[in-house]
């Protein structure tokens, strides 16, 4: 198997968008992405409040929107998707992406609304591990990702269910539709699932993660946010995966995705065959690890344990609800305002990167890209 190149870059907020940009030509980006094609952003709003490390920062949304305008991908949209423990539009909201739509004219479109796009039968030509066992009526896509370009914006963190989540996990929102949590208690082949229909499907795959603060413990939600001041990218989604991992102190081989990824063929997920470019990460091993919370020890018990078998009672029927409802009651009515919020002010007090946050909730966000030419540029 052929290397893979993965870019990483240390920032700061002074210049962050400049860096974004080199980041994405060090990566290959517009040799990666079909000239002349429809660019879609995936950001990732894991949680609808903004938690440190949990979802894409403006940043780095604004660095993609422009590193894709300067390349030449003048077509590009964002396209938003909804969970049971997430609102799209509280997310955009909250998160500050919505002045940045605004500033560069980026259509948003919703995979839950008809009136955006459709959802029709797609039949892989790859081997499926999964999805056409989880989905025997047909596997479903929206139609308006075929042909395009797509870039993921995934940040760096730790996952309950996948011990780490980044680009290949990006695509699960967007390629599933409602009923994707039927595919919970084997997450990891499916993920390879969606990475192998990704490539049929779309004209170039991109992704730029950010790890400016990352997430250390039960992500994706529940976590310790970490400032590492790194962003990376990458067009094999499979190795950026595997060099964040590796970042945070997991042998990425280890993880079954990454793993089942890299014997597919569908990426890189061994260390030693990938050149990294920019910054020497190689001595970093953060020591990450995953943990439990209370939402996570429940889903453990339903999807992987002794009550795996009774899943189509609880997850495939009404019932479900059940489930949705202390989902939501946990992370937004006592995570939230009795723990995450004062994380979250803490950070945005106390760290560059949460007073970059602030800069954008007040409409200045970051300094302007042609500013950013030195160390001397300010916040």
């Amino acid at each position: 198997m052929a290397k893979a190149k993965v870019a990483v870059l240390k920032s700061k907020p002074q210049t962050i968008l400049r860096d974004v940009e080199r980041l994405c030509e060090l990566a290959g980006m517009k040799q990666a992405l079909g000239a002349g094609r429809t660019t879609i952003l995936k950001d990732n709003i894991s949680w609808h409040y903004p938690f440190p490390g949990a979802n894409t920062t403006p940043w780095q949304l604004e660095g993609t929107i422009l590193a894709l305008k300067n390349a030449g991908f003048a077509d590009i949209s964002c396209v938003q998707n909804k969970t049971v423990v997430t609102n799209a539009f509280k997310g955009e909201d909250l998160n500050h992406y919505v002045p940045l739509f605004e500033k560069y004219g980026i259509p948003v479109l919703y995979n839950f609304r008809e009136s955006d796009m459709k959802w029709l039968e797609y039949r892989p030509k790859a081997r499926m591990h999964v999805l056409h066992k989880i989905f025997p009526e047909g596997i479903q896509i929206p139609d308006y990702f075929l042909g395009k370009n797509i870039v993921h914006l995934p940040t760096v963190k730790c996952h309950i269910y996948t011990t780490t989540t980044g680009a290949m996990k990006n695509a699960f929102g967007g390629l599933l539709a409602t009923k994707r949590h039927y595919t919970h208690s084997w997450i990891h082949r499916t993920l390879v699932d969606l990475l192998a229909i990704q490539k049929e499907i779309h004209s170039g795959l991109f992704a730029i993660m950010d790890g400016t603060t990352a997430g250390n413990g039960p992500g994706p939600r529940t976590m310790i946010p970490v400032v590492k001041d790194y962003m990376l990218a990458s067009a094999d989604q499979v190795a950026i995966d595997a060099v964040a991992a590796k970042m945070m102190g997991f042998d990425p081989l280890s993880l079954e995705f990454i793993k089942v990824a890299h014997d597919d063929g569908l990426g890189v997920g061994d260390p030693r065959d990938i050149e990294i470019v920019g910054d020497d990460v190689s001595r970093e091993s953060w020591g990450f690890t995953v943990g439990d919370n209370g939402a996570s020890i429940v889903g453990d018990f339903m999807w992987f344990g002794p009550m795996k078998r009774f899943q189509k009672i609880f997850f495939h029927t009404p019932l479900v609800n059940v489930f949705i409802f202390g989902s939501e009651a946990y992370h937004d009515y006592y995570r939230w305002p009795l723990k995450d919020r004062k994380t979250f002010e803490t950070w945005q007090r106390d760290t560059a990167w949460g007073r970059l946050f602030e800069a954008y909730a007040r409409g200045e966000g970051a300094p302007p890209l042609q500013a950013q030419h030195g160390d001397d540029a300010t916040a």
